[in-house]
Formats: C-alpha cells, sequence, structure tokens
C-alpha cells in the first residue's frame, strides 16, 4: 500500500513474539497468472482496443437507440460492462500487487502503468454515462419497458440519472477523468508510500507504522509512550508533506464541488453514499450529543481502572490491568469467526470458509506492505480478497471477522454484476459490522467469569467507540479541513489544532492530550482516498446495533431476509434495505437506538464493578 528491515519481526510472530501459525499469503493468480503473463498483457491491449472501438460504435447515437431499438441500447449496455469488468479486474489486480509491497519500484511502476492505461481506456468510455443522462424521462422509460435486458439494468440507470445536476459538458468530464493520474491519484500514491517507507525506533528496534501503532495497545505504559511519542516525531518530522497532501487534495475536492455545483463539503460523498444528508446530519447530530453518555463515561470509568487522574492518547486502547491479553494463533482465530458465523447460517460459515481454502486472505505484517486492512470485491467474475496486518491481537480476531463479513456480502451481492453489485459506503459496512457482532456475541457467550467477561465487554465497548465515536470525530476533522481550505492553505500548526479540538471534545475531560498527538491526523488514510468515508462506519455500527437487536427479538426468517439484504447489492436504496426489518434510517430516534446499545453495555460494565 520490500525492502529489507533490520529487526522486523518475522511473518507469523505477533506483538509479543509468540507464534501465530502459518499465517496465509494471497494468491492472485485467479486474476492473473503474473505481472508479465501474457494474460495481463492480453487484457491491457483488449481494454485499450475495445474501449475505443466502443465509442466509435455508440458515442452520438444512444437517443435514437433509446428511440428506435431499445434492445440495441440493451446491448450496449452490455458491451459496456463487459469492458467495464476486464478493465476492473487489470486494476484488482495490479492494486493488490503494488498493496503488498509499495516500497517495491517494479510494483509501483506497474500499479502507476495499469492505472495510466485503464484510464486512457476509461476515456474512450466516458461519454457513454454522460449520454445515458442525456436521454429524455420519457424516452428512456419506454426504452426499458420495451426491453427486458434493459429493464434488468434499471436500478443502475436510475442510480446513474441522480449524478445529473452534476454532470460537465463532455470535454471537461474527459479533462477531469485524464488528469485524475497526475492529480488525486499521484497524491494517493505519494501518500501510500511515504507512510510505507516511514520507520519509526522504540527502544531500539526499528519498526514500520503498523507494529508501532500496535504498541499504542501495549500492557506496558512506558512502552505505550514511548510508542506514542515516537510516532508522534515520526509524523511531525514529515508533516510538510502530509501537510502539502492534505492541502492539495482538499483544493483538488473543491474545484471539483464547485465546477459540479456541490454546494456542502460533503454532499458529493452523500450522494456516492446514495444517502439523505438530513440522514447524515442526524446521525452526526445524535453521536455528539451521545458524547457525554458514551465516550466521556466509558473512559472515566477506564482510568479508575488504570489508577490514573487524567489519561493521555496512548491509554485510550490500552488493556484492562487485570486482563490477560490473550494472543491468538491463525488457526484458533479462523475457528472462532467460522464458529461464529455458522451459529448464525451455515451458508454464511461456508462462504467464509472458502477465503481460509483458497488463499483468499492476506494475514502477515511485511515491510512495506499497507497498513490496515480491507476486503477487495475485485470483479463479480471472480472473488473478493482479504487484506490484514494480523498479529494475534483480540482486535485482530474482529477485524479478521469484520473483514469477512464485507467478504461474504462482496460474494452474495456478485450475482448483480459488475455495474450493480457495488453496495453505497453506509450499507457496505453493515455486513461487515455484524460479522463482529456475531463473533463479539459467540465469545461472550463463553465467558468463564466476570473478569473475562469484564474484558470482553470494555473491549467491545472501545471497539465501538473507535467505530463511531471516533469516526464521527474523524468526520467532524474533515469538515473543519474542507471548510477553512476554501479560505486558503492550511499550515500544519492549523491542522493539528483542528485535529486536537475534536479529539478533546470526543473522549472528554479525563484526557490530558499530551501536544505530540497534534500530528497523529496525518497517517488516516481514509482522509486521502476517500474523503468523509469515516461517518460510514459509525453509520454501519448503528444500523447493526438496531438489525442486532431485531434478530434477537425475530422469528424464523431473519436469515433469509439478511441475505436478501446482502444479495441486493447496489439495486436498492437504504429505506428499501431496512423496510423488511422495521428500520427506518430518516428517523432520528433510530440512531438514538442504535446508540443506546453502546451505553447499555456501559451500564452492564459499571454493574460489574459495583459486584466485585
Amino acid at each position: 500500500m520490500m525492502r529489507f528491515v533490520p529487526r522486523q519481526k518475522p511473518a507469523g510472530a505477533g506483538a509479543t513474539g509468540e507464534d501465530l501459525g502459518n499465517l496465509p499469503e494471497w494468491n492472485l493468480t485467479d486474476l492473473y497468472p503474473g505481472m508479465d503473463s501474457p494474460e495481463y498483457a492480453r487484457d491491457v491491449k483488449t481494454s485499450l482496443e475495445e474501449s475505443a472501438a466502443f465509442e466509435a460504435k455508440y458515442a452520438g447515437k444512444l437517443s435514437g437507440l433509446a428511440e428506435d431499438d431499445p434492445g440495441g441500447l440493451a446491448e450496449a449496455v452490455v458491451d459496456y460492462e463487459r469492458i467495464e469488468s476486464r478493465m476492473g479486474r487489470i486494476m484488482s489486480y495490479a492494486g493488490l500487487v503494488y498493496t503488498g509491497n509499495t516500497t517495491d519500484p517494479a510494483k509501483a511502476k506497474f500499479y502507476g502503468d495499469a492505472q495510466e492505461k485503464m484510464t486512457d481506456a476509461g476515456s474512450h468510455l466516458l461519454f457513454f454515462t454522460l449520454e445515458l443522462n442525456r436521454i429524455a424521462d420519457a424516452l428512456l422509460e419506454n426504452a426499458m419497458n420495451g426491453s427486458k435486458l434493459l429493464q434488468r439494468y434499471r436500478p443502475w440507470i436510475e442510480d446513474l440519472r441522480k449524478e445529473r445536476p452534476y454532470q460537465l459538458e463532455d470535454r471537461i468530464e474527459q479533462l477531469f477523468h485524464e488528469k485524475s493520474v497526475t492529480g488525486r491519484g499521484a497524491w494517493n500514491r505519494l501518500f501510500d508510500e511515504t507512510m510505507a517507507s516511514l520507520r519509526f525506533t522504540v527502544d531500539g528496534e526499528e519498526l514500520t507504522a503498523e507494529p508501532a501503532l500496535n504498541l499504542l495497545q501495549h500492557r506496558d505504559r512506558e512502552k505505550r509512550e514511548a510508542a506514542a511519542r515516537e510516532i508522534g516525531r515520526v509524523l511531525a518530522d514529515n508533516s510538510r508533506t502530509f501537510t502539502l497532501i492534505t492541502n492539495t487534495l482538499s483544493k483538488d475536492k473543491e474545484i471539483s464541488d464547485r465546477w459540479r455545483g456541490f454546494t456542502d463539503v460533503a454532499a458529493s460523498r452523500h450522494l456516492a453514499n446514495r444517502v439523505e444528508p438530513e440522514v447524515v446530519n442526524a446521525l452526526v447530530e445524535a453521536v455528539e450529543k451521545s458524547f457525554p453518555a458514551i465516550s466521556h463515561r466509558y473512559y472515566a470509568m477506564k482510568a479508575k481502572w488504570l489508577g490514573l487522574e487524567k489519561m493521555q492518547h496512548w491509554d485510550r486502547n490500552a488493556p484492562l490491568p487485570a486482563a490477560t491479553e490473550k494472543v491468538y494463533g491463525w488457526d484458533e482465530a479462523r475457528d472462532i469467526v467460522l464458529t461464529a458465523y455458522s451459529g448464525f447460517a451455515p451458508e454464511m460459515a461456508e462462504i467464509a470458509a472458502g477465503f481460509f481454502e483458497k488463499d483468499w486472505i492476506d494475514a502477515p505484517v511485511r515491510p512495506g506492505k499497507s497498513p490496515g486492512a480491507f476486503a477487495h470485491p475485485t470483479v463479480p467474475e471472480v472473488h473478493p480478497y482479504v487484506m490484514l496486518n494480523y498479529l494475534g491481537k483480540p482486535r485482530d480476531v474482529m477485524t479478521l471477522a469484520h473483514e469477512l463479513g464485507h467478504g461474504v456480502h462482496q460474494v452474495l451481492a456478485a450475482e448483480q454484476g459488475t455495474l450493480m453489485s457495488q453496495t453505497p459506503l453506509t450499507l457496505a459496512e453493515t455486513a461487515s459490522v455484524f460479522g463482529e457482532m456475531l463473533t463479539f456475541r459467540s465469545l461472550l457467550e463463553k465467558a468463564e467469569n466476570p473478569a473475562e467477561r469484564k474484558a470482553m465487554l470494555a473491549r467491545k465497548v472501545e471497539d465501538m467507540i473507535n467505530t463511531v465515536v471516533r469516526q464521527i470525530a474523524f468526520y467532524m476533522f474533515e469538515r473543519k479541513v474542507h471548510e477553512a481550505r476554501r479560505s486558503g492553505e492550511l499550515t500544519s500548526e492549523q491542522l493539528g489544532e483542528f485535529w486536537m479540538d475534536v479529539q478533546s471534545r470526543s473522549l472528554g475531560p479525563i484526557f490530558d492530550l499530551d501536544p505530540g498527538y497534534a500530528s497523529y491526523w496525518s497517517y488516516i488514510p481514509h482522509f486521502i482516498h476517500s474523503p468523509f468515508y469515516v461517518y460510514a462506519y459509525a453509520f454501519g455500527d448503528c444500523l447493526v446495533n438496531s438489525l442486532y437487536s431485531v434478530y434477537q427479538e425475530a422469528e424464523d426468517g431473519f436469515q433469509k431476509r439478511y441475505f436478501d439484504m446482502l444479495k441486493a447489492g447496489g439495486t436498492k436504496h437504504h429505506s428499501e434495505l431496512l423496510k423488511p426489518f422495521g428500520l427506518d434510517a430518516s428517523d432520528p430516534s433510530f440512531w438514538y437506538k442504535g446508540l443506546g446499545v453502546i451505553e447499555g453495555l456501559i451500564s452492564e460494565l459499571e454493574a460489574i464493578d459495583t459486584q466485585s
């Protein structure tokens, strides 16, 4: 997202050196046999040729096809989907190769070349959606009614037309598209490669970002502090680069928004997520009002457990003093997740098991590998891949459950095809968070004593706070950054002030944040790759809290409704998908219901404290 680093822990070793077993590395041959394979070169060549031929065949003719030959228009959509799918396969492969080692010059070049070639091919396809959107409503409606094949694509066509008010003249759209390689795409790569090249020295050991950040969960407070200060120092030393990237991308977004007519800094994200701004505003307002009842209340309790009058940012994810921080080997983590999935629906466990059996997961921490975790759907005719940086922590088990939830969702939605399988971010997090919840509940039921139950509840509350409170704080930070950037460039100090303000408000008065924390905004990849993505996590968590409550009270048939929701992919609006469960995200009380689940877990922790 490999060069040798002295004293780097080998793959298979956890944060404290335990053997994690045989950690899998993904096998990408289902996409292509190799970077220099004839199959890859053939598909690149074919994509360039077929996209140009597609433009020559259909440009300027779509309205006529809609009027005189609806079947011909349907064939055009099918051709478009096929070309897009091949291009998606190429970019999925190149992106996954690059993610595995962003510091390898050959892989970076391979990825960059793929981007350029697919951008060139895509420039020939750009006219298609723009021209479709210029067809009169009545004419397009008649065409869909006149062709069964075109009718199948109705959800995609209707979804596409929501972009129509923000669509620009074709030549401008083409310019935006072609310059993305040297614009946003280039700055994204600079961020990724800069982060991957950073080295942090803690107690004489040189670490990449992922193991260094992992030390913030260490039992030894001095170790956490040393890691936190080193992370802050290294990020601050690189602040000029990160600040320039942030300023440039914020300005780039402002230019695009202004030309397209988006007035609010997050409006384009809301449109992409197919969620109404008032729904997001209700979520943010509910979470912000709940800061005292959730994060402030929990961290005040945690400070007592840790014996601290004030907490620092390196105490936020510290393990509980009496809790044994178990390290989970890979096989044990796999069994935990698959057992939890199977308890809900055997089909869900069966799909997830395929990821382990067929090497669709890349788990080890390696120098140069992108930090974090994700599930990438690739293209429907292949399958998703999951990337982790597995260190054996309880949170790593939950991350595995989370990403496999995405993977199951992506497998089920694949039947919708390339154009309609992609789910808006707000709903994409539903299956992943639900997978986490299943795994947590399964483990909680096996807790052998109050101390173990308390430790598990505390970890879950912290995960929920990280998913809901922290992500909404990120969203508030991004709003500050993008709104302020409209008035001119921002300094590293300004960005740090914005960060410290929202972190202080969200974490609560028990924290006396060290000044070194002011540079931590700079390592969050979502700010760079997907502006305003972050509220989707909170949306998904609150939604799943409500959904899980329905599941606990549901009659037979919940699993079927749940699978139907996942299989729908991007063919339905969130209101349609939630209706069978009696849920309505437009109702402000919906969000408070979800937040109430977190408050309930905190109350359970307080009750355990009182009893002990």
